[in-house]
């Protein structure tokens, strides 16, 4: 047993509370212990990525009650991959944040780590019933951090986000429930070891229980029908929330992988590949749709938003062939979408602190301060969402383009990432030609009262940006990663061996 792999949930929830109750008059020293709770889990993240690098998949039992009757924690590659991105987007966004943005409302710094807290959880957690309590720690953390700095409009977002999260959330449980009792555990390695062996008759109650939770799963990740919840959300809540927010749709994706390969993938009999004709056809609308969102907007958050979900459309689109190839892919373009969205809202929140009462609507207005400056960093993030070379979205793509030539869909798939990709090329160049080019022949320029000195936001972007650079650089070394991550996703055997011991029966 590991005790590394506690750590990534115990220092957000010892310093949260510490930082509410001892030091919720003190912004200077809930900085401080902010900032080092995840410098702190930066480290701790590279810790187990290193000690999941050899292909060992490590577990921790806590009170030291054995699987499946006790609560564990598993860290194979996959977890470990998420939970260093978490750890650098957290500490990169919550440095964009000191600029001033954490003192517009109360308890953001303790709210800001109970969120780290719950998704490293839900990365971590190796039952489905924890993986449903990590989900609503996530849902009450988010909300506090959605409606921080007041606003009817963002209340307004926040209030539809809960509804839709508690429906989701009731679902949930009457998932867990089916599941539950046709099959008697909530573990996932015993869950996976069980599925073929469920009578026919009790079949279609756990073919139930697992679409339903595929349902739960999509709401998480924004996957058509039920992606309407994100635009109004995302652009509604401020830069730095909706930049940690890019993670979040990346727990539904998660938890798609983990659920549909492990307990229902090639060794469930007559349930395996349960997700696959429902989640290709979802993923290829979603990316659709979420394009052309991106075509239709009127301002520069909402088309970040719209971005979001078509990228999520086409993470989902390689993860649903179920082949160790597209999921190598996919893994890579997870990276790659999660960095290029956070670090586009922050850029986008830079742009509309600077131009007053236009903030980020795509309308031609007057020059502002540093334009020249985002303009630069705006077509950067631009090429790297969109999936221009040479950035990362770039390879992303072209690996799940490869990946897919010999899919029976792969005419769908060719076509729907070619063409949504040219259509996100003309709305990112329509609104970067209005908000700087046409803007900069305007006379005049726009002051605002509030602009926060601190360089803090523009290293934060800067850092993102290099992220999605450093991809592109070491594609190679982090492509045969991901080669080798989802040949140990694609055998559940060593994640099942790993939790319940070699004894168990396949």
């Amino acid at each position: 047993m590991n005790h590394w792999l506690i750590l990534p949930i115990l220092v957000p929830a010892l310093i949260a509370p510490l930082i509410a109750l001892a030091m919720r008059y003190d912004i200077v020293l809930a900085r401080v212990f902010s900032v080092a709770s995840s410098v702190l889990l930066l480290v701790l993240s590279v810790i187990l990525l290193v000690l999941a690098g050899d292909g060992d998949i490590l577990t921790y039992s806590l009170g030291n009650w054995a699987a499946p009757f006790g609560i564990v924690l598993v860290l194979d590659r996959l977890s470990a991959m998420l939970l260093v991105l978490t750890a650098v987007l957290g500490l990169l966004v919550l440095l964009y944040s000191l600029n001033g943005w954490d003192k517009r409302g109360r308890h953001f710094h303790p709210i800001f780590q109970f969120q780290l807290m719950g998704i490293n959880g839900a990365f971590l957690t190796g039952d489905f019933f924890n993986l449903f309590v990590f989900f609503e720690v996530l849902l009450i953390a988010s909300y506090g951090l959605m409606v921080h700095g007041g606003g009817a409009e963002r209340v307004k977002a926040g209030v539809q986000y809960v509804i839709v999260n508690l429906v989701g959330s009731s679902v949930f449980l009457i998932a867990v429930g089916l599941i539950y009792s046709v099959t008697g555990t909530l573990n996932m390695a015993d869950l996976a070891s069980r599925v073929a062996e469920v009578p026919p008759a009790d079949q279609a109650l756990l073919r139930t229980g697992a679409l339903l939770l595929l349902l739960v799963f999509a709401i998480k990740a924004a996957l058509v029908p039920v992606q309407f919840w994100l635009p109004g959300t995302y652009a509604n809540a401020a830069a730095p929330v909706a930049a940690l927010f890019a993670i979040m749709t990346k727990v539904g994706a998660y938890s798609i992988i983990r659920m549909y390969t492990l307990a229902f993938g090639d060794k469930a009999g007559d349930l395996a590949w349960l997700a696959a004709p429902w989640l290709l056809p979802a993923a290829l609308v979603t990316l659709v749709l979420g394009m052309l969102g991106v075509l239709a907007s009127r301002a520069l958050a909402q088309m970040v938003s719209f971005a979001v979900i078509g990228s999520m459309g086409t993470l989902l689109v390689a993860v649903s062939l179920f082949t160790p190839g597209a999921m190598s892919a996919a893994l890579f373009y997870l990276l790659h979408s999660t960095l290029a969205a956070a670090a586009l809202f922050l850029i986008v929140g830079l742009i509309a602190e600077r131009r007053a009462d236009r903030v980020d609507a795509i309308v031609v207005a007057p020059r502002f301060a540093q334009m020249g400056l985002l303009a630069s960093l705006f077509f950067l993030g631009a090429i790297a969402i969109t999936g221009m070379p040479p950035l990362s979205g770039f390879v992303g793509k072209l690996l799940i383009l490869d990946n897919a030539r010999h899919s029976i869909a792969a005419v769908w798939v060719w076509s729907a990432i070619l063409i949504t990709s040219l259509i996100a090329i003309v709305g990112f160049a329509r609104a970067g030609s209005t908000v700087f080019w046409k803007s900069g022949s305007v006379e005049g320029m726009l002051r605002v009262r509030r602009l926060m000195p601190s360089a803090l936001p523009l290293v934060a972007v800067g850092f993102l940006m290099a992220g999605t650079v450093m991809l592109t650089v070491f594609a190679g070394p982090l492509t045969q990663y991901m080669d080798e991550t989802a040949m140990q996703i694609f055998t559940p055997s060593l994640y099942i061996e790993a939790v319940l011991g070699p004894g168990w029966r396949e």
